[in-house]
């Protein structure tokens, strides 16, 4: 499984149409948004307008092809276009990619491995 964390700018007069139009998504898209294999799908909207969006999937590729080659995800992409700053080309495929560099339970997993520092904090 992977985790994902992307970034995007919404235009900050746009903010109160963002959300608008993301309290009730199209259920094709939603049913879209599964079937290509996320999960735990969130989206965090800043009064700025900075969007941070997570998901998990057990394929990043078969993920992003299948929304690529879904026409409902294209139109909705098309539908969302205007509320973006700076975007050339759908937001779902130019969306910056965030580094994980920390995850609990991933550390939490490693604490029974030894560990060369333990004893030194």
């Amino acid at each position: 499984m992977t985790r994902v964390c992307f970034q995007l700018q919404v235009d900050p007069d746009r903010i109160d149409e963002y959300r608008r139009r993301h309290a009730a998504v199209w259920p094709e898209m939603l049913r879209e948004l599964e079937a290509s294999g996320r999960r735990d799908y969130s989206l965090f909207l800043r009064p700025d307008g900075l969007l941070i969006g997570y998901y998990e999937t057990d394929s990043v590729t078969r993920s992003d092809a299948h929304l690529a080659a879904s026409r409902v995800a294209a139109v909705w992409e098309e539908h969302m276009a205007d509320l973006f700053v700076g975007r050339s080309g759908r937001a779902d495929q130019t969306a910056t990619v965030l580094e994980e560099v920390f995850h609990l339970e991933d550390q939490l997993a490693n604490i029974g491995e030894s560990d060369p520092n333990e004893g030194e904090r």
